[in-house]
């Protein structure tokens, strides 16, 4: 069993080269605490994500992650765990073989965190491949090639820029602010705009539907901050762009740093190739248009933003040069 993994704040994704994506869902695990404080698993992705804020006693709604790395190692574990039996029921067993994307600016100890977790889930060996170049190589380029590609992974706790030539990242750049700070921009707005209140998911499915459909009337449906009583308002598409830009020109002023570090033939190469952009959050509407902006270079949004990450670091396992320049162990 061979398997890519992009582990994400806000979502999961399992890629196999042969069998495609395995699974793509939501980075939440709902536990329940049973006799001697042991917790059980009762529902991994797509299910627990449904209970977030509707949980009831006794029944827990966690995220393994924050801000792409491990905080917890056991509860990482047990949800790596989880995973593997989700993305494993086409009938495969143990052993499994894995490269997991980390965040290019991630220390030793965060990235080992997460190797460890991943090892005492089952999978091994394990190697660790900055997220960059996974979703480089799940776009279709070459990190090994003698030209200066340049990427912005946008996710729900960091966005990065980097830039890579030959086997070496040359340049980096790491913004703590990301998708879910858009989403805690958007519930505020309408809370303050519209008067609803919105909870975590609402406010998320609002961010994706205004950047993927034309500027016109959105629905949501919250609670009258007044009455206390549900209600539902129409928000424009527009108003979502609004309310997180001033989160998204922060983390553009961030990410074009990563330029100041770049020789001027590095520059020249993407200036001749633009900037490729994926995750989840690139598509939030008016992202890239930003990027583009303040970069003063074209900017190119990838075709699957969501599971390029994955993708490529399962492409990677069968690329033994790739793995020696930019695998981390």
């Amino acid at each position: 069993m061979e398997l890519g993994i992009d582990l994400g704040t806000a979502n999961t994704v399992v890629g196999d080269v042969r069998h495609g994506i395995l699974f793509d869902e939501p980075t939440v695990m709902l536990l329940q605490r049973g006799r001697a404080r042991r917790e059980r698993v009762l529902a991994v992705g797509r299910e627990a994500a449904d209970l977030l804020g509707r949980a009831p006693t006794g029944y827990t709604a966690v995220r393994p992650l924050s801000d792409g790395v491990v905080t917890d190692l056991e509860t990482a574990r047990t949800y790596l765990r989880s995973v593997l039996h989700r993305a494993g029921r086409r009938g495969w067993s143990l052993p499994v073989r894995a490269v997991i994307g980390v965040p290019v600016g991630s220390t030793a100890l965060e990235h080992r965190a997460l190797l460890e977790a991943a090892e005492e889930a089952g999978i091994r060996p394990v190697t660790a491949l900055d997220e960059s170049i996974a979703g480089a190589v799940g776009c279709g380029l070459d990190p090994l090639e003698r030209r200066v590609h340049m990427v912005v992974d946008v996710g729900g706790g960091t966005a990065e820029a980097a830039a890579f030539c030959f086997g070496g990242v040359l340049a980096h750049r790491t913004s703590k602010l990301a998708g879910d700070e858009m989403t805690l921009a958007v519930a505020r707005y309408v809370r303050e705009q519209h008067q609803l209140h919105v909870g975590e998911l609402e406010a998320e499915d609002l961010k994706i539907r205004s950047g993927a459909e034309a500027d016109g009337p959105l629905v949501v449906q919250g609670r009258d901050a007044a009455s206390g009583r549900p209600r539902l308002a129409t928000v424009q598409a527009g108003e979502v762009a609004d309310a997180v830009r001033p989160i998204t020109e922060e983390i553009v002023r961030t990410l074009a740093a990563c330029l100041d570090d770049l020789a001027p033939q590095a520059i020249a190469d993407v200036m001749a190739e633009g900037v490729l952009v994926f995750g989840g959050s690139s598509q939030v509407r008016g992202f890239a248009a930003e990027l583009e902006r303040s970069l003063g270079l074209p900017v190119t949004v990838a075709e699957r933003p969501l599971t390029c990450v994955a993708e490529g670091a399962a492409r990677s396992l069968r690329n033994r040069r790739l793995l020696s320049a930019y695998g981390r162990n």
